[in-house]
C-alpha cells in the first residue's frame, strides 16, 4: 500500500459514479515545472478509448444507445460515457420502468380508493432488505422529535394508498431555527415561579396502545415507566377520559429524556388534550400538554436552575419536531432536516435558482418526497426516468425533469448538501439509519457555528474539483494507468499555486493548524502530490519525488505533515547520492517547529549517522537523549513458520498457534513475574483518554461541532485542540496527577457507554481492565501521558507499545510497564522510538521484548 493511499480514500469516502469536472480536468492546459508524463500529445492526456486500444487490440467495444458510438466495454468506461452522453441532455433511447411509474399527480379520495386494490396488487417495486430498512429509517437524534415507526408491512400496505395533498410550506421551520410562530410552545418560560406552562407534542407508540380511535378533544394524563425495556425514561399517555385508564401509547423519547426527571425529580404532573385525530390507528397523534407544579419547600437555587434548563431543552425538542405532519415517514424527515440544514448553515454557497430548486422540495406532495428521496437513495443514480414515467408524475417533478440535467440534478440536490452536512465523503443518509435502528448512537454537544467552513461558492466548488481529481487518481492507480496518475501528480502540483497555499496559511502562527485548512482545495491537492510522491518512489523516480516534495515544504509552512515530507526529502537526496545535502535537509527539519514525534527522532538519528567526522565535528546537543539505552528482554519459542515477508507464529504454552504478542503475554505472566495485561497497541491508550477528556471532547467550542453526526470535534487533531481548551484541559489532568483518574473512568463509562467518539473501543476493552491500568499506572504518568495526546493528537495516536502489562502490590497499588514486542526479523519504527523515549521521559517503565526461535538441537 502506498503512504498516504488510505488517508486519501477516507477523504474521498464513497466513490461517486459521474464526476462532472473530469472532462476538463484532464483536458486543461497544465502550468506545471514538471514533466512527468512522457507519452503526452500537446500537453493533453492521451483518451482513454486509445489507451485501452493500445493495451488491447481486440478490446471488446458496444455500441452506446444514446449516441450511437462505440465505447470499450468494460463497466467504468460504459458508465463514464453514458453519464457524460446524459449531462449533454441527449435524449434516451431506452425505458426504465422503475418506481417512477407511481402516480404522483393530484388526485381525490375518490380516485385515491379506486385505484388502491389496483395498486395493492401490482408490484411496483421491489426492496431489498437494506433498501427498506434504509426507507424506513427515522430522524432519532438528540433534542430531534421523531415521528413513530410504523412495522414495515403496514407502510408497504399503506404507503401507496396515502392520499396525494401538498404539505404547507408555511407551516415548515427548520430545526435548527431557534423561532417559531403561534403560541403553541411558551419559549422563555422559567419553572420557578409559575405553576404552569403548555407545549405541543405527538403521541407515538400506538402499536403498544389500548385504544385504536382517538377524538379530537379526548383528555389525556402523564405517567412515567421507568422499568420500560427499551426506554428508561419513557413517559406513557393515558386517555383521562370517563375514569378509565387506557394506554394511548408515549411521547417521543427525545423528549422523554428531559421530562421525566422533572416529573420525578421536580414534582411536574402533566395533563392535556389531543388536537387531530389520526387517519390510521396507527398514525401518531398531535397533542397540547400542560404542566402543573407542585410546591415545594426544599427547592434551592440549583434545582430551580437544572429545572428550568431541562425544560428548555423539552421546549426545544417540541419546537423541532413542529414542521413535521403525522404521515411523514422516515426517510423523507431525514431528508428535510438535511435539506433544512444545509439552506440555514449554507445558503450564501448557493445560487438564487439552485435555492429555489432546494426549498421547493417542502412544497411537493409527500409522495413526491418519497419519489425524490428514493432516487437519491438508488445505487444507479445515472437515470431520472423515461419519458413515459415523466408524463406520470407530479407537475414540480416535470419541472425538474425539463429543467435540470442527470448531473446537475445530481449535484445541487445530493452531493454538494450531503458534503456541507457530513463534511466528508464516507456519510450519507446511513448515518440516519444506524442512528434511527439504535446501531450507533452518537455523544451529546451543542453545534455553535460562528465561522463559515466555505467562504464562498467559488471555494466550495473548488474543493469539490479537488476531491474529483483524488478520485480520479485513486482509480487510475487500481486500474494501473500509469499515464493517468502521473497527468493527475502534474495537475495538483500546478494547483497547489503561491495564492492558494497563502489563503491556507493567512491566519496566526499559534492557530495555523487548525481544521479549517483541511477543507480547502491546496490541502487536498497536496494529499494527491504526497501519494504520487510514494507512486513515484516506488518507481524508483527519485529525482520527481525531490521536485514534489520541495514544492510541498515551500507551500506549507505551517503543517504538521512537514516532518514526514522532510524525512522523506533526506532519504530521496541520499538515494540521488548527495549525503551532504541530505545531511543538511535533516538539520534544518529539526529547526522547525512542525516536525515532531516520530519524524524528529528520525531525523535526529540521520544527524547522527551522516553527521561524522569529516562532515560534521561538534557532536549534536540530543546525542546523549537519543542514544538512550531501551531495556531488552529476549523470549525463545517454538515457530511454526520461518518464512521471510510473512507474519511470524509460535506454538504457545498450551501447544496452541499464536503471535509473537501472545507468547510475550504468556512469558510474562508465568517466569516473567506473574503479570496481567493486554495486547493493546494504541487502543487503551485512546479509549482512557477519550473517556478522561470526555467532557472536554465535546465542551461548547464554536465551529467545531458541524452535524448530529461527529465522533469528535473537528480540530481533535490540530493544535488548536489544546490552545483553545487549555484552561479546561490543565485543570482536567490536575485531578488525573491527585490521582482521581479511577473515579473519571468509572463515571465517564457509566454516563457514555456505548455512545461512539473516536479512539474508544466499547468492546475491545472492559472496564475492569481500564481501572486495573489506570491504577496501576498511577496519577502523574497518566497525566503526563494524557497531556502529550491533547497537545498533538495526531502525531502521538499511533506507534504506541505493543503491551500493557501490570501487577497489583496491594489492593490500591501496583506498578505498570508497557512493552514493544519484536519477531525474529522485526525492527523499531521511528515513531515507536520516539514513544518509548517519550514514555521514559514521563516516568513509565518501558522494555522491548525480543522474540525469537528456539536453537534445534541435532541429535547424533
Amino acid at each position: 500500500m502506498l503512504t498516504g493511499r488510505d488517508s486519501l480514500n477516507r477523504l474521498i469516502g464513497k466513490r461517486r459514479r459521474y464526476l462532472p469536472n473530469r472532462e476538463s480536468l484532464l483536458s486543461a492546459p497544465i502550468q506545471s515545472s514538471l514533466n512527468l508524463c512522457n507519452d503526452t500529445k500537446n500537453g493533453k492526456i492521451i483518451p482513454d478509448d486509445e489507451t485501452e486500444k493500445g493495451n488491447s487490440k481486440a478490446a471488446r467495444l458496444v455500441t452506446c444507445p444514446i449516441c450511437g458510438s462505440d465505447v470499450p466495454g468494460d463497466n467504468h468506461m460504459i458508465n463514464s460515457h453514458l453519464d457524460a452522453c446524459l449531462a449533454r441532455g441527449t435524449k434516451r433511447k431506452l425505458t426504465q420502468r422503475t418506481l417512477l411509474q407511481l402516480n404522483f399527480s393530484a388526485q381525490t379520495k375518490d380516485q385515491n380508493h379506486s385505484n388502491e386494490t389496483k395498486l395493492s396488487t401490482t408490484n411496483m417495486f421491489s426492496e431489498g432488505p437494506v433498501e427498506s430498512l434504509e426507507q424506513n429509517s427515522i430522524c432519532g437524534l438528540a433534542n430531534y422529535v421523531a415521528v413513530e415507526d410504523y412495522n414495515s408491512n403496514h407502510w408497504r400496505s399503506t404507503e401507496n394508498t396515502t392520499s396525494h395533498q401538498r404539505i404547507n410550506c408555511d407551516e415548515k421551520t427548520p430545526l435548527s431555527s431557534p423561532h417559531i410562530n403561534g403560541p403553541e410552545h411558551d419559549v422563555n418560560v422559567t419553572v420557578d415561579g409559575m405553576s404552569e406552562a403548555t407545549l405541543r407534542t405527538f403521541i407515538v407508540g400506538r402499536r403498544y396502545s389500548d385504544e385504536k380511535e382517538i377524538k379530537i378533544g379526548a383528555h389525556i394524563s402523564l405517567s412515567r415507566d421507568p422499568n420500560n425495556v427499551k426506554d428508561p425514561n419513557a413517559i406513557k399517555v393515558f386517555s383521562a377520559d370517563s375514569g378509565c385508564c387506557k394506554v394511548l401509547g408515549y411521547l417521543p423519547k427525545e423528549l422523554s429524556e428531559y421530562l421525566s426527571p422533572l416529573m420525578e425529580k421536580y414534582s411536574l404532573s402533566f395533563e392535556g388534550f389531543v388536537i387531530s385525530a389520526p387517519k390510521h390507528s396507527l398514525d401518531v397523534v398531535q397533542i397540547k400538554i400542560t404542566y402543573h407544579k407542585i410546591e415545594s419547600d426544599n427547592e434551592n437555587d440549583d434545582d430551580i436552575e437544572v429545572s428550568t434548563c431541562l425544560w428548555k431543552r423539552a421546549l426545544h425538542v417540541a419546537r423541532s419536531a413542529k414542521g413535521y405532519p403525522s404521515s411523514m415517514i422516515k426517510y423523507q424527515c431525514n431528508f428535510n432536516l438535511l435539506i433544512q440544514e444545509v439552506l440555514g448553515n449554507s445558503r450564501h454557497l448557493f445560487k438564487a435558482d439552485e435555492i429555489d430548486f432546494l426549498e421547493s422540495f417542502s412544497m411537493l406532495s409527500e409522495d413526491s418526497q418519497r419519489l425524490f428521496v428514493r432516487l437519491y437513495m438508488r445505487k444507479d443514480n445515472g437515470y431520472i426516468c423515461s419519458s413515459e414515467d415523466t408524463n406520470e408524475l407530479h407537475d414540480a417533478i416535470k419541472d425538474i425533469c425539463n429543467l435540470l440535467t442527470v448531473s446537475e440534478l445530481r449535484e445541487i440536490s445530493c452531493v454538494l448538501p450531503k458534503r456541507l452536512f457530513f463534511l466528508n465523503g464516507e456519510q450519507d443518509l446511513s448515518a440516519f439509519l444506524l442512528v434511527d435502528l439504535g446501531i450507533v448512537k452518537y455523544p451529546t454537544y451543542n453545534c455553535i457555528i460562528a465561522e463559515q467552513i466555505f467562504s464562498g461558492l467559488c471555494d466550495l466548488l473548488a474543493y469539490e474539483e479537488a476531491i474529483e481529481l483524488a478520485q480520479i487518481m485513486d482509480q487510475s492507480l487500481d486500474e494501473n494507468n500509469i499515464e493517468l496518475v502521473l497527468r493527475c501528480i502534474m495537475i495538483a502540483e500546478s494547483r497547489m499555486s503561491s495564492s492558494s497555499c497563502k489563503a491556507v496559511q493567512s491566519i496566526t502562527s499559534e492557530l495555523a493548524n487548525t481544521f479549517h485548512s483541511c477543507f480547502s482545495a491546496s490541502w487536498v491537492y497536496s494529499k494527491v502530490v504526497l501519494l504520487g510522491i510514494s507512486f513515484l518512489e516506488r518507481e524508483q523516480r527519485f529525482n520527481d519525488a525531490i521536485n514534489l516534495l520541495r514544492r510541498l515544504l515551500s507551500c506549507f509552512t505551517c503543517d504538521s505533515r512537514r516532518g514526514y515530507w522532510t524525512l522523506r526529502l533526506s532519504i530521496d537526496l541520499e538515494h540521488m547520492g548527495c549525503p551532504s545535502e541530505s545531511l543538511s535537509v535533516a538539520e534544518g527539519g529539526l529547526l522547525d517547529s512542525w516536525v515532531r514525534a516520530g519524524s524528529r527522532v528520525a531525523l535526529q538519528r540521520r544527524v547522527l549517522r551522516l553527521g561524522k567526522p569529516p562532515r560534521r565535528w561538534k557532536i549534536p546537543s540530543f546525542s546523549e537523549s537519543i542514544k538512550r539505552k531501551i531495556t531488552e528482554i529476549h523470549v525463545q519459542g517454538r515457530p511454526l513458520n520461518c518464512e521471510i515477508g510473512m507474519k511470524s507464529w509460535f506454538y504457545g504454552e498450551d501447544g496452541e498457534k499464536c503471535g509473537v504478542e501472545q507468547l510475550a503475554l504468556q512469558y510474562y505472566a508465568g517466569e516473567g513475574g506473574g503479570w496481567h495485561g493486554v495486547h493493546t497497541e494504541s487502543g487503551i491508550w485512546l479509549t482512557i483518554f477519550g473517556l478522561l477528556m470526555w467532557d472536554i471532547l465535546f465542551s461548547d467550542v464554536p465551529d467545531v461541532f458541524r452535524s448530529r453526526f461527529q465522533n469528535a470535534p473537528l480540530d481533535l487533531a490540530t493544535d488548536s485542540f489544546y490552545i483553545v481548551r487549555k484552561n479546561l484541559i490543565e485543570s482536567q489532568l490536575q485531578k488525573i496527577y491527585d490521582g482521581m483518574a479511577e473515579e473519571i473512568l468509572i463515571t465517564s463509562w457509566e454516563s457514555h457507554v456505548g455512545t461512539v467518539c473516536r479512539g474508544v473501543n466499547w468492546d475491545r476493552h472492559s472496564l475492569s481492565e481500564l481501572r486495573a491500568a489506570v491504577t496501576c499506572i498511577g496519577g502523574p504518568c497518566l497525566a503526563h501521558l494524557c497531556r502529550h495526546l491533547a497537545q498533538d493528537y495526531g502525531s502521538w495516536s499511533s506507534g504506541m507499545p505493543d503491551l500493557l502489562i501490570w501487577r497489583f502490590h496491594s489492593e490500591y497499588r501496583g506498578e505498570a510497564k508497557l512493552v514493544e514486542v519484536k519477531g525474529p526479523r522485526d525492527r523499531l519504527s521511528e515513531q515507536q522510538r520516539a514513544w518509548l523515549l517519550l514514555l521514559m521521559d514521563c516516568g513509565f517503565k518501558v522494555e522491548v521484548c525480543k522474540v525469537s526461535a528456539q536453537p534445534v538441537i541435532v541429535s547424533t
